[in-house]
């Protein structure tokens, strides 16, 4: 089919956007090679259905034709390019046997061909069109222009392209941060979610480190910039997106060297097949019948739909159980992992903190609930995540929440407000504190005097225990943990799930590492993410798989199957799927090899009829395509899954 390809290129003149801004995606009527194969099947299924009610040739030949032309033309000139350059390929045999089939009466088995090969070349086009806009949207996060101090104190705003390794930038609150570099005064809590994955701002003060991209939240930061914007951790991580995906054309080169090789073999067993008769002094008409008969049989019809049912049934199969895996290719690399590699956040966790313990002192006077609602009523103006968290609770409880007056945050000590007449100062009890169980403390002080503390979690998804022991048990080895939160709270969510190793406080970019130090070891990875930081990773992986519900554009796009909702226990039960599926696609193939092989022999050594050949060659096809299709039985799915509980 004709290979698509798309060059990546920053988007400087646009401004930065959110991360919940709407997803930029090439629309599907934009491509051409999909306005061509739509074209070509609606041509193909209107002469079908004339051709089946008994209308006259001139009723639904025609309509062949549009789509022979519609459907056939890309390829058809993909494979004079090919020839050109002294290589034969699939595309050009397709078109050749589509020809070949019509010559001798059978257009609408040509024209089946014609519309399979320009679906799946549209498919692929856009597979890599929306890729190729994510990665870019990636670039917008980082703003066009920073605000840069000279030595006299002056600012000017600048583009963020022209910053240099030692400029200082002032970064003011709620400004996205435009370059990877240190702080050298303020403190402020920063958004960092797209480069580590962690669930929460990060407090940051004089020698800490921030990245390009990163969202700063109510305080004012000077910072010197350390890296050059081209090297910043963002860039690295379309870089990387890249490089990542270049890593599997040997794949594909091993690919086409099999289709030359078949193409270069048909075509000229074919025109031996005609010519050699026709030298011996067969009738011309009669060796023409044979060699065309010989072109149709040995066609790889009944090979491509062997593939791709049983792969095509399992994708909606999957879908309806809410994984969307995007291409047959992508399904069928599922099910050869051997090694599973997790994120923590978003992935075996929620992704958002939660109270998990509410502890009165006993001189407070308070119990749980008063001691929640008096935090609650304090937070309440808050936008931080752990104030959210906090108010969340408190109604879910069902406790009143007082007004509160003169409310005021600080960045890393949390907030103060008056409630009820009471001066009431909420925030963690000291910089990033967190107890043995990876929990985030926040105190609460009233009138100046310590009255309770508050635990909060990322809670961990109820379906991650089972998830990593069905992993375990169809891989053969425990899943790894890559984060980019710290150490502690990474060692208390591998505890609950059963993991050992476990790989803390990593960029981007190790999380590559990582993920290719595991597979020149000879394993096939599977690698499950969610954020942006994710998706080098993703991209890195044998096969990659996001969650959907929270996940970023750029990982939704670079994954090779997204879980729409969010369903961790899914992710073994399409694994399972796509074994199944593997497994038909080898019987398939052993049945279409061994028709092709059953009827071109007879067509060699004795005297194959054309109607026999056709019905040989259709009755093989439509065999393997019902094979495939028992994996859109809801059994093919529960199958799966129970073996997953059982796991």
């Amino acid at each position: 089919m004709p290979r698509v390809s798309a060059t990546l290129t920053p988007r400087t003149a646009t401004p930065a956007r959110s991360l919940t801004a709407p997803r930029r995606r090439t629309r599907v009527l934009a491509l051409p090679e999909a306005r061509w194969a739509l074209a070509a099947l609606v041509a193909f299924l209107l002469g079908l259905a004339l051709d089946l009610g008994g209308a006259p040739t001139w009723a639904f030949g025609p309509l062949y034709a549009v789509a022979y032309v519609t459907g056939g033309w890309e390829p058809a000139l993909e494979g004079l390019r090919a020839l050109r350059e002294k290589t034969l390929d699939v595309d050009l045999l397709m078109i050749v046997a589509a020809l070949g089939a019509a010559a001798i009466g059978q257009v609408l088995d040509g024209a089946l061909l014609i519309v399979i090969f320009a679906t799946s070349g549209a498919l692929e086009a856009l597979a890599t069109a929306r890729t190729a806009d994510s990665v870019r949207g990636l670039l917008d996060l980082a703003p066009t222009t920073a605000t840069r101090l000279t030595d006299d104190g002056r600012e000017e705003t600048v583009p963020t392209s022209e910053l240099a390794v030692g400029d200082v930038l002032l970064i003011r609150p709620g400004e996205r941060i435009g370059a990877d570099g240190q702080v050298l005064d303020g403190s402020s809590e920063a958004d960092q979610a797209t480069i580590t994955g962690e669930p929460l701002p990060v407090l940051k003060r004089p020698g800490d480190e921030v990245f390009a991209g990163t969202l700063n939240g109510t305080g004012a930061l000077r910072v010197r910039v350390e890296r050059d914007p081209a090297d910043s951790v963002i860039a690295r991580i379309v870089t990387l997106v890249e490089e990542a995906s270049r890593t599997k054309a040997p794949t594909q080169l091993f690919i086409e060297k099999v289709e030359q090789r078949y193409a270069v073999g048909v075509v000229a067993a074919t025109i031996a097949v005609f010519a050699v008769p026709l030298a011996f002094g067969a009738d011309l008409t009669a060796a023409l019948l044979r060699a065309m008969t010989f072109m149709i049989v040995a066609s790889p019809c009944a090979v491509v739909l062997a593939t791709m049912p049983p792969l095509l049934s399992a994708i909606a199969n999957a879908g309806r159980h809410g994984v969307l895996v995007k291409s047959a290719v992508a399904m069928e690399r599922l099910g050869e992992v051997d090694t599973a590699a997790l994120d923590k956040t978003g992935t075996l966790t929620e992704g958002a903190p939660e109270v998990t313990d509410v502890r009165p002192l006993p001189e407070s006077g308070l119990d749980a609930d008063g001691l929640l609602a008096l935090a609650a009523a304090a937070e309440h103006p808050s936008e931080h995540p752990l104030a959210r968290a906090i108010v969340s609770a408190a109604r879910g409880r069902g406790l009143p929440v007082a007004a509160a007056e003169d409310f005021t945050a600080l960045p890393g000590l949390g907030v103060t407000a008056v409630v009820d007449g009471r001066e009431v100062r909420v925030g963690r009890a000291e910089a990033d504190a967190s107890r043995d169980d990876g929990a985030t403390v926040v105190r609460v002080v009233r009138d100046g005097i310590p009255v309770g503390i508050l635990a909060l979690t990322d809670r961990l998804r109820t379906e991650a225990p089972a998830t990593t022991a069905a992993l375990t048990a169809l891989t053969g080895t425990p899943p790894v943990l890559l984060t980019g939160d710290n150490a502690h709270t990474a060692a208390r969510v591998a505890a609950a799930t059963g993991l050992t190793d476990v790989r803390a406080d990593l960029l981007p970019e190790d999380k590559v590492k990582a993920v290719r130090e595991l597979q020149d070891s000879g394993r096939k990875v599977l690698f499950v993410g969610d954020g942006v930081n994710d998706a080098p990773a993703l991209a890195a992986a044998h096969s990659g798989v996001a969650m959907g519900r929270a996940g970023s554009d750029l990982a939704l796009e670079t994954a090779d199957a997204v879980v729409v909702r969010d369903e961790l226990a899914t992710v073994p039960a399409v694994v399972r799927l796509s074994r199944a599926a593997r497994r038909l696609v080898v019987q398939n193939l052993v049945i279409a090899g061994t028709f092709i092989t059953v009827l071109v022999v007879w067509d060699l050594a004795g005297h194959l009829p054309l109607p026999l050949g056709v019905a040989g060659h259709e009755g093989s096809t439509v065999l393997v395509g019902l094979n495939g299709l028992r994996l859109l039985r809801e059994s093919a799915w529960r199958s799966g899954a129970v073996q997953d509980r059982e796991g």
